[in-house]
Formats: structure tokens, C-alpha cells, sequence
């Protein structure tokens, strides 16, 4: 799950994160651009919980940007876990697209997109997400909602809400508060997560403490 635009309905959160954007272009008019990323990680949190089993885990990024706000990507990560039919699932590729932009001069932030979970190697975990989310200064709120959660037929709509603050010293502060309201669960589960990050020699370091009540 990407960390900018989809940062606060698609968390992937970590303990300790070192991020590389490993290609960047922009085309001479202004209007297109592309950017590549490599990130490694102690851990890969979704929504409160570890996609790797408590393991590290390696990822990347390919994303496309219009300057009308249209943008279009992909992300993929190691992931360690079963489906139904315990077939293992050992890689998650996401793909999504969506429209940002501002509501006229108001400082208010829109994003409105779609995502694709796909585990290549299981039956029945492929599944759908459609997301939305406002922001203002250093707020934003979001909702996700899908009626195939985990490629099933039940409902589940993530509610959310964080915020970013830049500190001294190029360091930056992020929260975020999350809650799920999950049709395939046993109970409805929150998250929540605090983290700092800043950029090194070309880096980007990300220290993050998640945790959820479930």
C-alpha cells in the first residue's frame, strides 16, 4: 500500500523502514510524471496487523501522476500467510488508481480511488477496495469500503482518521487512528499508530509503533 496518497486507508506501517525512490521523472511541460521506489522493513503492519508473520519484509512501487490529479500505481511486498484452502500466500501486489486535487481555493484535499489486492498462488483472497478520503492543514479522514473482503461476499468498511506534523530538523510526526467494521470478523477491531520520519542521504527513515485491540 503506498504511504502518500493512500496513507491513511491503506497503512503499511513499520517498526523501522528505509525507503530509496530509485527513479523519478517529470516531463517538461509539467504534466506527467513517474517515480519508482525500494523500501525495506522490520515488519509489515496492514490495519494493526502483521502481513509477514513479524518478518521483515522488502517492497517496491511504480506510480504514474497527471497534474489534473489523476494518478494510477502498483505496489507489491512479501506477505506470509493462508487462505482458506491453506494455500500460502507469499506475495501481495496492489494495484490502483484515483483522482487528488483541491476543492477550488478552500485548502481542502479530496482523494477518491479504487485498489486491487491480488495474492498470486491462493484461490480466493483477490479482492476489491474502494476508498475516499478529505484533508485539511494537518488532518485527514478517510473511509475504504469493499463487499468482497478477502475475495468472500461479506462487507467491510475501515473508518480513519491521522495527522502529520513537521518538527525541527526535517523530522516529521504522523498518527493515525483506525476502526473496521468487518462483517467476516469475530468482533470489529481498531488500530492505531505513531511514528516519526525524516530523509538521510536519500533516504527516507521511518520509525512507527502500531498496535491494535484485536
Amino acid at each position: 500500500m503506498k504511504m502518500k496518497k493512500l496513507s491513511t486507508l491503506c497503512l503499511a506501517a513499520s517498526t523501522l523502514i528505509a525507503t530509496s525512490t530509485v527513479m523519478a521523472w517529470e516531463s517538461a511541460d509539467g504534466q506527467h510524471s513517474t517515480s519508482a521506489s525500494v523500501a525495506l522493513s522490520s515488519d509489515y503492519m496492514w490495519r494493526g496487523y502483521s502481513q509477514t508473520d513479524s518478518e521483515p519484509a522488502i517492497s517496491g512501487s511504480l506510480d504514474y501522476g497527471h497534474a489534473s490529479g489523476f494518478y494510477a500505481g502498483t505496489w507489491a511486498s512479501n506477505v506470509d500467510f493462508s487462505d482458506s484452502n491453506n494455500n500460502q500466500a507469499h506475495i501481495e501486489i496492489d494495484a490502483y488508481a484515483g483522482f487528488s486535487n483541491e476543492l477550488g481555493g478552500t485548502g481542502i484535499g479530496y482523494d477518491l480511488g479504487v485498489l486491487r489486492y491480488m495474492y498470486p498462488g491462493t484461490d480466493s483472497l483477490d479482492w476489491n477496495e474502494y476508498y475516499a478520503s478529505l484533508s485539511y492543514s494537518i488532518f485527514t479522514a478517510g473511509i475504504a469500503y469493499t463487499d468482497e473482503i478477502y475475495g468472500g461476499d461479506k462487507d467491510a468498511t475501515y473508518y480513519s482518521l491521522g495527522f502529520g506534523y513537521d518538527l525541527p530538523m526535517n523530522v516529521a510526526l504522523s498518527a493515525n487512528y483506525g476502526y473496521y467494521d468487518d462483517e467476516s470478523a469475530d468482533n470489529n477491531p481498531t488500530d492505531y499508530s505513531i511514528g516519526l520520519s525524516t530523509e538521510m542521504v536519500g533516504f527516507g527513515l521511518d520509525l512507527t509503533y502500531t498496535d491494535t485491540d484485536s
